[in-house]
């Protein structure tokens, strides 16, 4: 809670054939999974988060079913055996039935286990030609819920069209869903950080990368995706509201599906993970942050699975190899996810937090929190207040930049060059938090040394 964190949020808790899993390949939406206690159990935790002033947010997966232990087609036509998607045979929403399961499960969690929300996972994998989409269904479902029980209840869709109609108003068009992540934000962060270019990260070294999600939400917004091969996404209206974008410089996909499972503090300076921590708490979207990012935990979050079927589990692994290669990692240290010491390496060593450049980070969390907290420019939600803009590194890798972002009279004055740089100081203003030794001459600049970045923003009255 001294982080300031509001929500915590849990992978899928559904019940899964063995004994650990990121919980994706579940078989029994209705069913908690055993090795987590069970209904009662789930509900006592719940309680818990709530009585600790923490909202519960629930992974929710509509999009395929397991490939063990599922049963759930011998009792009715849930699946379009014919249309297939990454993860197996598409679930078909075509039939009143389906769509029925799937938005009494949704129900179930927010009203049963009073869980505050779900996250919705890959929903650019639902399939649906219905005149009301199962989304927007949804929301009418779960807004009337709410309506009902008297709480916020809320949808948050992970999504990989860039399509802002499901976070549109129903009133325009929309499907109305409270929020969606943005891989986006992550991707243009992750460049900027890194310098790391294959694959999907390609098209974000471009030089207005982190400019345009700083200032428009999508970065794909109808350009062209080089690792798609086709023009793709649409923009946001700016009447949009930013914080219906949640954004993130690390979460469980983009580490865990990176071939040894590596967290940005494997490869990055204290100093670069501090500059992390102030692009994601300044952000405009709704900062996220994924277990032991705030005091840069060292282990890893690898992919785990414990199919009880050896073949199933030679295939998941084979399978994880080949989806690397695209993206141009080395095969050969791709940890086998049925291995038992896969999922041990991924559990957090929570004794780091308190010690070393461990404890400093998560000292920075905590004033980037406080900050947010106490200055409205870094909650204001319009998209017209918002500023971004290169002030060096041009011509050079697009991990040393210099960046220059605003959030109404607020400026994150951002160093990832190689040599310090002076940035003009707005008049007036002063340094609310820096992560190096920003000096404020007395003719209004500031210089900031390599791999820092300071907040500035006018008194408050």
């Amino acid at each position: 809670m001294a982080l300031g964190v509001t929500h915590v949020e849990l992978l899928p808790v559904n019940a899964f054939n063995g004994q650990w899993n990121w919980g994706y390949d579940g078989v029994l939406w209705y069913a908690v999974h055993e090795s987590y206690g069970g209904p009662a159990a789930y509900q006592r935790f719940v309680d818990a988060a709530h009585a600790a002033g923490l909202a519960v947010v629930q992974d929710v997966v509509y999009n395929h079913l397991g490939p063990s232990g599922n049963h759930l087609p011998e009792f009715g036509p849930y699946l379009r055996d014919a249309e297939r998607n990454t993860w197996g045979s598409s679930i078909d929403l075509d039939q009143p039935e389906v769509r029925a399961h799937i938005i009494e499960n949704a129900l179930m969690w927010l009203d049963d286990y009073h869980v505050d929300a779900l996250r919705l996972d890959a929903v650019h994998a639902l399939k649906d030609s219905s005149e009301k989409h199962l989304l927007h269904e949804l929301a009418d479902r779960v807004d009337a819920l709410s309506a009902h029980v008297g709480r916020p209840l809320t949808l948050i869709a992970e999504s990989d069209l860039n399509d802002p109609t499901l976070i549109l108003p129903r009133e325009v068009g929309g499907y109305g869903l409270t929020a969606q992540w943005s891989d986006d934000w992550h991707h243009a962060v992750h460049v900027a950080l890194t310098g790391e270019t294959v694959g999907y990260y390609a098209d974000f070294a471009a030089p207005d990368a982190l400019e345009k999600v700083w200032t428009r939400g999508f970065f794909h917004d109808g350009t062209y995706s080089s690792f798609r091969g086709r023009e793709h996404g649409s923009p946001i209206p700016e009447t949009v509201p930013a914080w219906r974008l949640v954004t993130f410089a690390q979460d469980h996909d983009q580490i865990g599906n990176r071939a040894t499972g590596d967290r940005l503090s494997q490869s990055l300076s204290l100093d670069r993970l501090a500059v992390a921590a102030v692009l994601t708490m300044t952000a405009p979207g709704t900062p996220m942050l994924f277990q032991g990012e705030e005091w840069g935990a060292s282990t890893p979050w690898q992919f785990f699975t414990s199919h009880p079927e050896p073949a199933l589990g030679e295939a998941t692994a084979k399978g994880r190899i080949a989806e690397f290669a695209r993206m141009g990692w080395d095969e050969s240290v791709v940890p086998d996810p049925q291995d038992p010491e896969t999922f041990r390496r991924s559990k957090l060593d929570w004794s780091e937090a308190s010690a070393g450049d461990h404890a400093r980070l998560l000292d920075l969390y905590r004033a980037l929190a406080r900050l947010r907290g106490e200055r409205p420019e870094l909650t204001d939600p319009s998209f017209t207040s918002l500023g971004a803009e290169l002030v060096g590194g041009e011509g050079t890798d697009a991990a040393h930049r210099a960046f220059r972002l605003r959030r109404g009279a607020v400026e994150i004055l951002v160093n990832l060059t190689e040599e310090d740089i002076s940035f003009a100081a707005p008049p007036g203003s002063r340094v609310l938090l820096a992560t190096g030794l920003a000096v404020h001459d007395e003719g209004g600049a500031i210089a900031l040394p390599s791999d820092s970045a300071v907040v500035l923003g006018p008194a408050q009255r």
